[in-house]
């Protein structure tokens, strides 16, 4: 029988702890509102499996709802929306079709994220100048000893770059 005061939990946490981090609450925040710290919530979800797995369908489903409105973003949408004027001291409702144009940023993060061999940003510089010398035969090595350290200097500057940009 183990020692100590007795748990706390209570399996409706489960629900309450779903409910929360559906809504995007952080674990911090779900140890709040159930009153215990956030340390407890570690300790329960290891030693409930029932209460771990409903925090992660929870935060699951926010960000899928965040995936689907980040893509939305990135490609633009419209949504049915209403003017209200006024008219002869009459309110008149007017529904109209409101468009968002497509975000850049929104969809190079999606991109950079979802495709990132092909959309991140890459810088490569050749560092290796120990490699590069074997390469290099008797006279161009000659040459880079005569200009001297400024001429090392400018060479490793120089040195290829490439960055990938799609």
């Amino acid at each position: 029988m183990p020692a100590g005061r007795p748990s706390d939990y209570r399996a409706e946490f489960c629900k309450t702890a779903k409910d929360l981090a559906e809504q995007g609450a952080t674990d911090r925040e779900i140890a709040e509102h159930l009153e215990i710290s956030e340390a407890t919530i570690y300790r329960w979800m290891q030693a409930h499996p029932e209460l771990r797995e409903a925090i992660k369908l929870g935060k699951d489903a926010a960000d899928d709802r965040v995936e689907q409105s980040l893509y939305r973003r990135a490609v633009g949408y419209s949504f049915d929306a209403v003017k209200i004027n006024q008219y002869e001291g009459e309110a008149v409702i007017t529904p109209y079709v409101e468009h968002v144009p497509p975000d850049v940023n929104a969809a190079s993060l999606w991109l950079r994220n979802r495709r990132p061999n092909k959309w991140r940003d890459k810088v490569s510089v050749d560092m290796n100048i120990h490699q590069r010398t074997k390469e290099l035969d008797d006279a161009e090595l000659a040459d880079i000893a005569s200009r001297g350290r400024d001429g090392i200097a400018g060479e490793a500057q120089s040195a290829p770059e490439s960055r990938e940009l799609h």
